[in-house]
């Protein structure tokens, strides 16, 4: 049962980190016009989204794992233009770690989606 258990530890590996932010936009959207002309918003609910990075053989690279791919993903689930309270999460996982036959690297994005509204005149 020891060996067992000492076989998977060394096949799988991996970490992660978290961290937090207050709000975050689409890529495409300017956050100082917005802030500047006081844009109404309002909440859509929980949102998350995720970016994933693929290694096969620590060479051959597919996919993405960078945060705005992640908001990106989010945002258009949730159909929101901005998340508040987000909190990001990055992993990293290694299958047969010695000889890196296969790697990855996913950057996992919750928040709460809102949708900004359009000013009345």
């Amino acid at each position: 049962m020891k060996l067992m258990l000492l076989l998977v530890v060394m096949i799988l590996e991996g970490c992660s980190s978290a961290g937090s932010l207050g709000m975050v936009v689409k890529s495409t959207a300017d956050p100082g016009a917005l802030l500047t002309n006081k844009t109404s918003f309002r909440e859509i609910g929980p949102a998350n989204g995720e970016a994933c990075r693929y290694f096969v053989l620590a060479i051959i690279p597919f996919g993405k794992s960078d945060f705005a791919t992640a908001v990106d993903d989010a945002l258009i689930k949730s159909g929101g233009d901005a998340l508040l309270n987000v909190t990001v999460q990055s992993s990293l996982y290694g299958f047969v770690p010695i000889y890196n036959v296969l790697s990855y690297t996913c950057t996992n994005v919750k928040g709460i989606a809102v949708k900004f509204e359009e000013k009345k005149f």
